[in-house]
């Protein structure tokens, strides 16, 4: 394949889906020393995770990533998944239905941090775009 002049996004984030969120916590903690902080239903009782030392603008360290666990669903992909920073989510969203792939709900906006929308790619599997506010 011909290489595009395209700016490369990097993977910023990365989601598991979790039955209990609290036992979830508890095992990353004992087995990799990993933070975590259970978020409130504003924020979908999202459970954020800190893998490396960061401060209020992510990981100190070029190239670590946090994540964070979503409660887990019959309708949602049971598998992990990544998030990739953009810097035009319209245009991305976009560029994935191009590209053969499917937009999975609506496009949302997290407070404090930017906009997301999951896709689908073309072999099923689930990725989150974000166009973080500020960048």
């Amino acid at each position: 394949m011909p290489k595009q002049n395209l700016k490369m996004n990097p993977v910023v984030h990365f989601e598991m889906p979790a039955e209990d969120r609290a036992r979830v916590a508890e095992f990353y903690t004992r087995v990799f020393g990993w933070e975590t902080k259970q978020l409130g239903a504003d924020m979908g009782n999202y459970l954020l995770v800190m893998t490396t030392e960061s401060d209020k603008t992510g990981p100190k360290k070029p190239g670590a990533i946090n994540g964070g666990f979503y409660q887990k669903t019959p309708d949602m992909s049971p598998c992990p998944s990544v998030v990739i920073k953009v810097d035009n989510l319209a245009q991305h969203i976009e560029k994935v239905k191009k590209a053969g792939g499917k937009i999975l709900g609506e496009q949302m906006d997290i407070p404090n941090v930017g906009l997301f929308v999951s896709f689908a790619d073309t072999e099923g599997n689930r990725v989150g775009l974000m166009q973080p506010y500020g960048q």
